[in-house]
């Protein structure tokens, strides 16, 4: 698929987006909110994810029992492994997705639950998101099937579109396996605004999802097969990494992130729109990471009920992501392309 072609697939996933967007807040509206964003003394707005992995061939009862558990914890969201059940196709009346939105709604936590779905005659790769009601939220189908997938009969299709789905905590994105080695699906969940992108897969990638989550300045989870678990910061530091931790071929990890937390380039707002930010708000946000190579620079809120984000806007600070994408536009503009 070439750029152009591309671009107007995404425009296409783009409208669907925006209904989509509408729909799922109104949801949000009436099921009310389980997030830690919104419990007493909170600082930022933090989510409180989880990563299950585990080696193929667990049953659904074994699955859901440990859904269960860690949704009895107290989650956002849950991630599970590329088609976690393994090859067996189902539709998403099927029995996985039945068992889990009941956990889903039972423990007022989004799950992602990533299947071998069947809609007609088509086979997909999916990672399907359920919302705090058990009800689905969104689908996404793995744009880039690994080889052996549509060489079998029937064969898994490619996905069409790149989808980020509102949530009541904020943007998820999502993306499945050998997606990692193509730019162009991470930068179109970048132009939609995710904030956190859930990365079901069979294998752990490592730099390769690392490079991900620094050209794109998102906080990136994984859920694999491994059994493994790789989170990273929104400037491609590696914040967590587990393997088989639970020590039965099963890894489960607890992470929780602050989706107000922005990273900004220093071009155009240092010094004196930085530095104005931090003296007038200094027991408000902190500058809490430097990078001097990168350039780059990373805000964060101090106390309950300040968001750092708002802050830095209201100063007239740009995020990384909004510049990189204008700069994109105006060089596109110079060379004479209609698009970027």
């Amino acid at each position: 698929m070439d750029r152009r072609d591309f671009m107007k697939g995404s425009a296409v996933a783009l409208g669907s987006f925006v209904s989509v967007e509408g729909a799922v807040r109104a949801s949000i509206q009436e099921q009310g909110t389980n997030s830690s964003e919104h419990m007493p003394g909170k600082i930022g707005r933090p989510v409180r994810a989880v990563s299950i992995g585990f080696k193929p061939g667990l049953s659904l009862e074994q699955i859901a029992g440990l859904v269960d558990k860690e949704g009895a914890r107290g989650a956002d969201i849950i991630a599970l492994p590329e088609t976690c059940r393994g090859g067996s196709p189902e539709g998403l009346d099927g029995p996985t997705i039945s068992t889990l939105s009941g956990l889903a709604r039972k423990h007022r936590t989004f799950v992602v639950c990533p299947i071998n779905r069947k809609t007609g005659d088509r086979l997909l790769n999916s990672a399907v998101l359920l919302d705090r009601r058990g009800q689905i939220a969104g689908v996404y189908d793995k744009m880039y099937p690994f080889l052996k997938e549509f060489a079998k009969s029937p064969g898994v299709q490619p996905g069409q579109a790149v989808t980020v789905f509102p949530t009541d905590f904020g943007r998820i994105g999502l993306a499945i396996c050998f997606d990692v080695n193509w730019a162009a699906p991470w930068q179109r969940l970048s132009d939609l605004g995710a904030e956190l992108v859930i990365w079901p897969s069979a294998y752990s990638a490592g730099r390769s999802l690392q490079a991900r989550a620094i050209d794109y300045n998102y906080y990136v989870m994984s859920a694999t097969w491994t059994p493994d678990c790789l989170v990273y910061d929104i400037d491609g530091e590696q914040l967590a990494y587990d393997h088989n931790n639970m020590s039965n071929g099963t890894n489960i990890t607890r992470f929780t992130f602050d989706l107000d937390r922005c990273l900004f380039h220093q071009d155009f707002n240092l010094p004196t729109k930085l530095a104005n930010l931090l003296k007038d708000h200094e027991e408000d946000v902190e500058r809490e990471k430097w990078l001097p190579m990168e350039g780059w620079f990373v805000l964060k809120a101090k106390r309950s009920g300040v968001s750092a984000r708002e802050l830095a806007r209201r100063y007239g600070l740009e995020e990384r992501r909004p510049y990189i994408n204008r700069s994109r536009c105006e060089v596109d503009k110079l060379r004479g392309w209609q698009f970027s």
